[in-house]
């Protein structure tokens, strides 16, 4: 797997003059979904457009024997982005693949783990660098990680390297989180510790820095002074999808908006970073989730909303409703929706209120920010009828699907007179480029090789997420204790409860239909 950039865009896009040094990748939980659908999908087209060092390795461990080689060939014959798999490829990238079985809490499992890895230095000079990808059942991660720590398997100096990832959730609360962390500092560096968040590795995601830092048309209207407000939609046609047992114990707000919304908003709030580098942009993170205002217990409903989807019709066949599917608790009080209307108290968005939103069984899948900009203080001319025009201008960058960014503003209607008309200009990513963007799991994995953690999660991030979220949470607890009453429901295929669209018209607003 010689590394051979010349001639190929996408290489050069990804990884410019940065190479990656040989290595070995561990993945733990070999055996389950996001391996096979994800993660060794993700490296075989990194393979393909020679991005992989010459010298590079992938070890499966999990609990059951399995044939791991053949099963991965089955893996990324389905789910890799370019199909049918190249045959001379595969040879060379099936050979680096090999598995070693064992329970993540037996040590001697480590043992094999560190003479098998070993043996991979001198067979494919993978030099002594590991990458741990920890994709397992969140119980697990603080056992993988002592026991890597106890076998010697993680080297704190750097070289050779020892980077740790580990998947999501990060916690399930402030409390578990943050004994998470003691853990990973108990073996690692801060900058060996790589929290994928995969949305950070969509192409709209870091477009967002790039659109406000690079050109100077917006940036000087991204703040207060020009924004109405802001809206960030996550929804989901989808239900819970067999994960009742999971999804019952997290809901929403935990699943989507302590992590995947919460980065993105991150982005589009932050201020400028002294230069794109991980500690730059972590630290402007950070001061955007630390100066979100707190929400008064008090009042913890007139600032969220909660919903669980009702039976009905998802493209023309019966569903059903939130409560009765398998392993979701007959009173569950878990929402499979949820809306937050929040503030960031600092100079630049002080007063814009922020609307989010996420759900299951949702109108569509998508995932968008919408900015909207204030109106102007007199209309000069006027819509059909004589009306007076307040279409305000709305600039949406659409994360999925269609990758894009759309700003909506008024033109003249063609004719004698003076009518006005909302039109958009419309950028997409696939018709404007001509290739197809990588995959997110890509992105991350290779930075993870060249040891960039700017798309990843800095652990004072993911402490500042869930000190919010864990008020939000502990504000829905003291409100069901006090007065248990059934969550709102909404029938599949809308976007959400009655309670969501009437927090926003308290303010004058509405929700946008995507």
């Amino acid at each position: 797997m010689d590394r051979l950039l010349g001639g190929n865009p996408l290489a050069e896009g990804l990884v410019g003059d940065r190479q990656p040094e040989p290595c070995a990748m561990v993945i733990f939980g070999a055996s389950g979904d996001l391996t096979r659908r994800k993660l060794v999908p993700a490296l075989y087209s990194l393979a393909r457009e020679r991005l992989l060092p010459s010298g590079f390795a992938i070890v499966g461990m999990a609990r059951r024997a399995l044939p791991f080689a053949e099963d991965m060939r089955e893996a990324v014959s389905q789910f890799a982005r370019r199909r049918p798999v190249d045959e001379a490829l595969w040879e060379s990238f099936g050979s680096a693949i090999s598995y070693v079985s064992g329970d993540f809490d037996d040590p001697a499992a480590y043992e094999r783990l560190r003479l098998h890895l070993n043996e991979l230095d001198l067979q494919r000079g993978t030099r002594g660098n590991r990458i741990f990808y920890i994709s397992t059942p969140p119980e697990s991660f603080e056992t993988i990680l002592r026991h890597l720590g106890q076998a010697q398997l993680i080297s704190r100096g750097e070289r050779p390297f020892t980077r740790v990832i580990i998947e999501k959730p990060f916690g399930r609360d402030l409390a578990s989180a943050e004994q998470l962390n003691r853990v990973c500092l108990e073996v690692l560096r801060e900058d060996q510790i790589y929290r994928i968040d995969h949305y950070l590795g969509k192409e709209t995601v870091q477009n967002i820095l790039m659109f406000r830092f690079a050109n100077s048309i917006f940036e000087p209207l991204w703040n207060g002074k020009y924004v109405d407000h802001v809206q960030l939609t996550v929804a989901e046609s989808i239900g819970i999808e067999g994960r009742g047992n999971y999804y019952d114990q997290a809901g929403t707000l935990r699943d989507m908006v302590q992590n995947h919304i919460f980065q993105f908003m991150t982005l589009m709030a932050m201020e400028p970073p002294v230069a794109f580098e991980a500690s730059a942009v972590h630290d402007e993170k950070v001061k955007v989730l630390r100066a979100l205002r707190e929400l008064p217990m008090s009042e913890i409903d007139r600032y969220t909303v909660r919903g669980q989807y009702s039976a009905g019709f998802h493209q023309g066949q019966p569903v059903p409703g939130y409560l009765e599917e398998h392993g979701i608790a007959p009173q569950s009080q878990t929402e499979s929706y949820v809306a937050l209307k929040l503030f960031i108290d600092n100079f630049r968005w002080g007063g814009v209120p922020f609307y989010i939103r996420a759900g299951k069984r949702m109108a569509r899948r998508v995932s968008e920010i919408a900015i909207t900009f204030k109106q102007l203080p007199h209309a000069l001319f006027s819509g059909p009828m004589g009306k007076l025009s307040h279409e305000p201008n709305v600039l949406t960058l659409r994360i999925q699907p269609d990758e894009g960014i759309t700003l909506k503003f008024l033109s003249k209607v063609p004719g004698p007179t003076i009518e006005p008309r909302p039109v958009t200009m419309d950028f997409r990513y696939g018709t404007s480029f001509g290739i197809e963007p990588p995959e997110a799991y890509e992105r991350l994995l290779l930075d993870c090789m060249l040891g960039d953690g700017t798309l990843f999660a800095r652990g004072d991030e993911v402490m500042a997420s869930w000190k919010y979220c864990d008020r939000v949470l502990r504000g829905w607890a003291e409100r069901d204790a006090h007065r248990k009453v059934a969550l709102p429901s909404y029938e599949p295929g809308t976007w959400g409860p009655e309670a969501s669209a009437n927090m926003l018209a308290r303010d004058g607003r509405v929700w946008r239909r995507p």
